[in-house]
C-alpha cells in the first residue's frame, strides 16, 4: 500500500451498512417545512431513451429470489427474506458501443404494500466506491417497514458495475495477496523504499488489468454508473428518479443530476463530496477530518479511567503514536497465524472513527494492544477490508481502487506525491509513522486506462432542488463539502451536529422527519435548518 492514498477514503459505504446494523430502528414521523420540489412527470419512463439505447431502457426486469446474489453467509441469511426480490439489469459495457459487450447490474428491491399511496422506487447507493447497494437496501428496507417511507416506496439498491454481485466483477488481488499487501510495510521513505512501494503498486495494477480486463476497467467510472442508474429508473417504471446517496453515492447523484437533470423527482445527498474539489485537496481535508474525529474520540476516552491513551487530551496523539509505531518494526503475532501490522492498526482505528457507537470497541482494542494483544484491532481492520472468516475478500477494495483511478486526475509527479504525503502527515498527525513522508505514487499513477471524469461544477439546469445533509464533525466527508455541493446544485442544506459519517435513517428523528417530508412530499427544510446531536 502506498504511503498516501484515500486511506479510508471515499469507501465509507461499508460503514453505512455497519451503522445501519448498529443503529437503525428509529421510526420516521411527520415533519413540516417549506417549498415544494418542482418537476413535470414523464408519461413513459423509457420515452427519454437516448438513441441506440432503446432496448436497454425498454427491458423488463425478471424478479426472483435473492439467494443467488448472496456473497457471504450473513447475506444468505438476510436475502432469504421472501419480501426481497432480485433481478439483473442489462447495460452496455461501453455506452459508445451499445451493440457491443454488455454488463449486468445486480438489483434488489423490497416492494411497498399495494396501495394508492405508493409513489414509486427509492433508489439508494451506500458509497464507497465499491460498496454493495443491494446489501444496504436489504438492511435498510427492514428498518423502514411500517414507516411512511417504507409504505410509499419500493426500497431499491443496486451494485454498481464491477461491484459485488454485478458482472463482470472487478478483481485484482486474491485473499492471500490482499493479506500480504496488508502486512507489507510501506513506511520506508528512502529512495529504495519508494522504489519498492511503487513496484508493488505497479504489480497490483498489472494483476487488475489481467484479471479484470482493460475494457472493463475503462468503463467502471461514475460517469457510466450514472448512465446505468437512468436505465434502471426506466426499467423500474419510474418517470423520474427518487434517490438517496451516501458519501461517494453523492458523487453518483450529482453526476446523474448533471446528465439527466429533468429526470430527477427528489434526491437526498448525505455525506457529500465536493464535485469541484481537487482530489489532493480532498484527501488532505479528509485527513484533517479523521484527525478531528480522533481528537473527539480521545477527549471522550481521556475522561474515563480505562483510557489507553491517558487522561491528558493534549497528549493523546503522542500516546497513540507510541502505542502503534512499534508495530512497524515488530508486527504483533495473532492466534490465527497472521500478524497485526502498523497499517492494519491504523485502518482498524479509522474504521472505528466513522461512528461514535464504535468508540467503546476502539477503547477495548487499544487497551488490548497495550497488553500485547491485537485481535480486536485486527477485527476492526478486517471489517473495513470486508475479509470473510475463510480468508477470502469481497471485491469492494479492488473496486475502490479501479473506480477512483478512472474518476480522478492522477498524481504522476514524484514531487507532488511527496508534497501530498507531507501535507497529509500535517493534517492527520495521529497517522504519521514518524519515518518521514514518502513520495511513492499510488496505483492510479500507473493505471492502464485514462480517467473518464474531472472535478468540475455540475451544470444542472432544470434540476428539482436536492436535499444535501452534512454532519459538522463527519470524519470522512468534511462538512464544508456539503455546503459546496448544496450551493453547486442549488439545493437545500440540512446541518446535522455530530461526529458520525452520514445521518439519514441512522437514529436521528430530526433528520429522518425532514428527509421523509422531502422524499414523500417534496418539502425542503427552511434555510439554516439544523438537527442536534443524537
Amino acid at each position: 500500500m502506498a504511503a498516501v492514498r484515500a486511506i479510508a477514503g471515499r469507501r465509507p459505504g461499508t460503514r453505512v451498512v455497519r451503522v445501519l446494523l448498529a443503529l437503525l430502528g428509529a421510526a420516521l414521523a411527520l415533519g413540516a417545512c417549506a417549498q415544494v420540489v418542482p418537476g413535470v412527470a414523464v408519461p413513459d419512463p423509457a420515452a427519454s431513451a437516448p438513441p441506440g439505447l432503446e432496448r436497454f431502457y425498454g427491458q423488463e426486469l425478471a424478479w426472483g429470489p435473492c439467494a443467488p446474489f448472496a456473497t457471504t453467509e450473513q447475506d444468505r441469511q438476510i436475502y432469504a427474506d421472501p419480501a426481497l426480490q432480485c433481478a439483473r439489469l442489462e447495460v452496455p459495457l461501453d455506452y459508445a458501443e451499445p451493440e457491443g459487450r454488455t454488463a449486468t447490474i445486480a438489483v434488489l428491491r423490497h416492494v411497498a404494500p399495494t396501495s394508492p399511496e405508493r409513489i414509486g422506487s427509492l433508489v439508494l447507493n451506500p458509497g464507497g466506491p465499491g460498496a454493495s447497494g443491494i446489501q444496504t437496501a436489504a438492511y435498510l428496507s427492514t428498518s423502514l417497514v411500517g414507516t411512511e417511507v417504507g409504505r410509499r416506496f419500493d426500497v431499491v439498491g443496486f451494485d454498481p458495475r464491477g461491484v459485488g454481485a454485478s458482472e463482470p466483477s472487478i478483481r485484482c488481488l486474491t485473499g492471500p495477496e490482499r493479506d500480504a499487501d496488508r502486512r507489507d510495510d510501506d513506511t520506508d521513505s528512502s529512495p529504495a523504499g519508494v522504489a519498492q512501494t511503487e513496484a508493488e503498486e505497479q504489480q497490483m495494477v498489472g494483476l487488475c488489468a489481467q484479471r479484470t480486463g482493460t475494457d472493463v476497467l475503462a468503463n467502471v467510472g461514475t460517469r457510466d454508473v450514472a448512465r446505468d442508474m437512468d436505465v434502471l429508473r426506466a426499467a423500474l417504471g419510474d418517470a423520474r428518479l427518487t434517490y438517496l446517496g451516501y458519501s461517494y453515492g453523492t458523487r453518483i447523484g450529482s453526476t446523474y443530476a448533471e446528465q439527466f437533470p429533468r429526470n430527477v423527482r427528489a434526491m437526498v445527498l448525505d455525506g457529500a463530496l465536493d464535485p469541484d474539489q481537487d482530489p489532493t485537496t480532498e484527501l488532505i481535508e479528509q485527513g484533517r477530518g479523521f484527525q478531528g474525529a480522533f481528537d473527539a474520540f480521545a477527549r471522550d476516552c481521556a475522561s474515563r479511567p480505562n483510557c489507553p491513551l491517558g487522561q491528558d487530551p493534549a497528549q493523546t496523539t503522542r500516546a497513540y503514536q507510541e502505542l502503534t509505531r512499534p508495530l512497524i518494526d515488530a508486527p504483533l503475532p495473532l492466534p490465527d497465524g497472521r500478524v497485526l501490522s502498523y497499517a492494519d492498526a491504523q485502518q482498524g482505528t479509522i474504521n472505528a472513527l466513522y461512528v461514535e457507537a464504535y468508540w467503546p470497541r476502539l477503547v477495548r482494542a487499544l487497551n488490548d494492544l497495550r497488553a500485547g494483544q491485537g485481535s480486536a484491532l485486527m477485527t476492526l481492520s478486517d471489517e473495513y477490508y470486508e475479509r470473510n472468516p475463510d480468508g477470502t475478500y469481497d471485491s469492494s477494495q479492488d473496486a475502490f481502487e479501479a473506480i477512483r483511478c478512472v474518476d480522478d486526475p492522477r498524481v504522476t509527479d514524484p514531487a507532488r506525491a511527496l508534497a501530498r504525503a507531507q501535507a497529509y502527515n500535517e493534517a492527520a498527525p495521529f497517522l504519521d509513522s514518524g519515518r518521514g513522508a514518502s513520495g511513492a505514487r499510488d496505483s492510479c499513477a500507473f493505471w492502464p486506462v485514462p480517467p473518464t471524469s474531472q472535478p468540475h461544477l455540475p451544470q444542472v439546469e432544470g434540476l428539482a432542488p436536492p436535499l444535501v445533509v452534512s454532519t459538522t464533525g463527519d470524519p470522512a466527508t468534511p462538512y464544508q463539502a456539503g455546503v459546496e455541493l448544496a450551493r453547486a446544485l442549488d439545493g437545500a442544506l440540512l446541518t446535522k451536529v455530530g461526529d458520525d459519517h452520514t445521518a439519514v435513517f441512522q437514529n436521528s428523528q430530526c433528520v429522518d422527519d425532514i428527509a421523509t417530508r422531502y422524499l414523500v412530499d417534496g418539502v425542503l427544510p427552511p434555510p439554516n435548518a439544523t438537527c442536534p446531536a443524537t
